[in-house]
Order: C-alpha cells, then structure tokens, then sequence
C-alpha cells in the first residue's frame, strides 16, 4: 500500500527530472565577502567587499501561537531550502545534459535513468519532510527553478497526469500550481530565507 507521503515525494521527485530549462529569479546571493588586494600610495591594502545585508527590525508577535508558527517557518526553511536548490541543480544539469543527446528515444530513456536514480537516493529524504514542510518545498521549487511544481511535472509526464497529480495534493490541501509570492503571501518566508542566507538565523 503506498502512502501519502511516498505519494507526496513520488510528486516532487519528478519535478526534479524535468529537462526544463531553469531560469534563476533575482534572488540576491548569499551574504557573503570578497577580499582583493588594493594598492594605495605604493602601499598594498586588503580590501573586503560585503554584499549588501538586510536588517530587519525585530518581530513582535501577537501570541505565543504566533511566535512558535515563526520558529516552525524558520525551522522548515532551514530543512527544505537546501532541497529547492538542489532541485535547481539537478535541473539545469539534465537539462544542459539532454542538449547533448539527439531528440527522442536517446533523450527519454535519460530521463528514465535520472528518475529511478532520484527515487532511490531522494525518496527517504522526502519521507522525512512532514506535510508542511513539503507544501513549503513546493513554493520553494517555484522560486528557485521560476517554474511551479505542476508546470515541471506536466513537461514530464505530460498533462493528463500531471492534473492527476495535482488533484492528489488537492485532496490533501496542497497545490503543485502555487506560486511564489515573496511581495505578498510569501513575504515572511521571503524574510526567513534572506536572513538565513546572511547567516542571521
């Protein structure tokens, strides 16, 4: 008998097979420095340029619920980020790989091979996530690869099965066509990756 969360993971796993080109948001990078050397009147200095940091003032919350809701945000960014940026990867490298295999046959069984090799070594990992975890990896997918999970899932299996996946997380309260939203919905979540990002969480 499979189970919702191996169905949950099965779904995400095949985003990450897509041969979608990934275009990268305007995400700012990681914090992060860049040390040079510098000559100052025939003197040589270190100079450290720093990305720009974003300080936010502090968070006040409403209740102890609230306040717990935003350590559990923080918590599931932490786990579920470095899985959208590996997503990303894994995209942009099948993709630049299938460039190079002629069109058809050669190209499907790839993507075959990439998907058992996913199931294999992901499908524990996604186990793992819980529910909530695995509705923000699904946003999170969309804001790295600039494509919604739906949209990687039907350039694979193609519509029909991709709106059967979509329905499935539908029943279960989540969507493969949610979209990031870093300027409204997401705005919280869009605070939490920067300033994990910069070290700040």
């Amino acid at each position: 008998m499979v189970t919702i969360a191996e169905k949950m993971a099965f779904i995400l796993l095949l985003s990450c097979a897509i041969p979608a080109a990934a275009q990268k948001r305007n995400v700012p990078p990681p914090a992060r420095l860049t040390v040079s050397r510098t000559v100052y009147e025939g003197d040589s200095i270190t100079r450290v340029d720093f990305y720009p940091l974003r300080v936010y003032p502090p968070l006040t919350f409403k209740s102890r619920r609230s306040e717990r809701a935003y350590y559990k945000l923080v918590r599931d960014v932490k786990r579920t980020l470095p899985l959208a940026r590996m997503i990303n990867q894994i995209l942009i490298e099948t993709y630049e790989y299938m460039q190079t295999l002629p069109e058809g046959k050669a190209r499907e069984e790839h993507i075959k091979r990439v998907e058992k090799g996913l199931k294999e070594q992901y499908t524990p990992m996604m186990k793992k996530l819980t529910f909530s975890q695995g509705k923000l990896l699904i946003k999170l997918v969309d804001r790295e690869c600039n494509q919604t999970s739906y949209e990687l899932v039907k350039a694979f299996v193609g519509p029909f099965r991709a709106g059967f996946y979509q329905t499935f997380a539908s029943m279960f309260g989540a969507s493969l066509k949610k979209e990031y939203d870093p300027d409204a919905d997401d705005a919280l979540t869009e605070r939490v990756i920067l300033m994990v990002e910069s070290g700040q969480l």
